[in-house]
């Protein structure tokens, strides 16, 4: 893909590369299906029965500091490093991440999204995921091979990450405008939290 990379392609594109036999060190293709619990779906299970030809499962559960008591909170710049290039990324791989949600998208931003905080630019979503994909007629596969390992140098944007005190100090100073990406019914405290033990709440400071 010469030039910029862009923040989404089309799954025209992909199927275009996955023909020419493009998949390899140059381009990954990620599969990082997430869904949550109430949704009764196993994302690795549905990979094995159904992926774009040439993908990598990424898994959030696994990439992700398992020292917090929190859900997914992100990883150290080496553990990222590790994990990727175990699914045969390096700095000059163009990774396309898609996941299998009936939105289009919905758990593969995130991935983007760390592999930029991460320092790699050369990312883009597949646009309309691969409920798109399907759509559009593109092949599927159920075999995998595991990709030989690259090496992968993670430099850490720290600017693109808020700790607790930061968003508490932003609730005075007013410095930036905090978003709540909920739906409203959970933002206004009438819906119950998808996750279990999360408390019906919002944020000041997102309203």
């Amino acid at each position: 893909m010469a030039g910029q990379v862009k923040a989404l392609v089309a799954a025209k594109w992909l199927a275009e590369a996955v023909r020419n036999s493009r998949v390899g060190p140059s381009l990954r293709i990620l599969d990082a299906s997430w869904y949550l619990p109430k949704d009764d779906r196993n994302a690795r299970e549905e990979f094995r029965q159904c992926h774009i030809p040439g993908a990598a499962f990424f898994d959030i559960d696994e990439c992700c500091d398992k020292s917090s008591p929190f859900d997914h909170m992100l990883p150290s710049a080496s553990e990222f490093a590790d994990y990727v290039g175990d699914l045969g990324i390096g700095n000059q791989t163009h990774v396309v991440v898609y996941d299998g949600s009936d939105f289009g998208s919905f758990s593969a931003p995130r991935v983007w999204w760390m592999f930029r905080l991460f320092g790699h630019n050369s990312v883009s979503v597949l646009n309309g995921g691969l409920k798109n994909w399907l759509r559009e007629g593109h092949p599927t596969s159920d075999q995998y091979s595991q990709p030989g390992r690259s090496e992968f140098k993670a430099q850490v944007n720290t600017s693109w990450v808020k700790a607790y005190e930061d968003v508490l100090e932003n609730l005075t100073s007013k410095t930036v405008q905090l978003v709540d990406s909920r739906v409203e019914g959970c933002f206004r405290g009438l819906e119950p939290e998808p996750r279990e033990g999360n408390k019906l709440k919002d944020t000041p400071a997102g309203q």
